[in-house]
This record gives C-alpha cells, sequence and structure tokens, in this order.
C-alpha cells in the first residue's frame, strides 16, 4: 500500500489503496524488535504490532492486530482475508533478499 510511513513514536501517515485510506500512528519502535502503530478506518480503530524474535535459524515475525469488537465483523473477515495475502507477498520479497 502507498503511504508516508516513518519510525519515528506519534508519526501520523495513512496506508492508502484503491479501496480507501487507513489513517495510523506509530505508537512504539525498538529497532530489530518491534514497530506497533494504530490502523484506523471505516469505525474501526485497532493497533498492528510486529515483533521480530532471533531463533536458531534466523528470525521468527510475529503480526498481531488487535481490539476488534464485536461490531467489527465485516472488518476482521476483511483482515482474515488480508493480512495472509500480504504476509504471502512479504515473504516472496524476503527470498529474493538472500
Amino acid at each position: 500500500m502507498t503511504n508516508d510511513f516513518a519510525p519515528v513514536v506519534d508519526h501520523r501517515f495513512n496506508f492508502r489503496a484503491d479501496w480507501g485510506a487507513v489513517e495510523c500512528r506509530v505508537l512504539a519502535v525498538e529497532p530489530n524488535r518491534t514497530l506497533s502503530y494504530t490502523w484506523a478506518a471505516y469505525g474501526l480503530e485497532t493497533v498492528v504490532t510486529w515483533t521480530l524474535t532471533p531463533t536458531g535459524g534466523g528470525t521468527r515475525l510475529r503480526m498481531e492486530q488487535s481490539g476488534f469488537r464485536p461490531d467489527h465483523r465485516q472488518a476482521y473477515r476483511g483482515a482474515q482475508h488480508g493480512w495472509p495475502q500480504f504476509l504471502v507477498r512479504l515473504e516472496q520479497v524476503l527470498a529474493r533478499i538472500d
């Protein structure tokens, strides 16, 4: 997604796509460990956190989007569909770096 992200706490940025935009604000940055930011669009206000953990064979990446409410069923289903597609593409990009 097109964006104006900067890894600076409290930096406000947008993710943009053909379906609309997401307003975000960086909450935490721990280089090589954690990135956390808000994710707000269409009444949804959640937090996305990326965590890197060293392992014996490399690094484990964990992504969590938290804060969905019961009335966010459609957004939750959209996230269930969208994030796996994004992560597959991310894995393909990372494979080209090796």
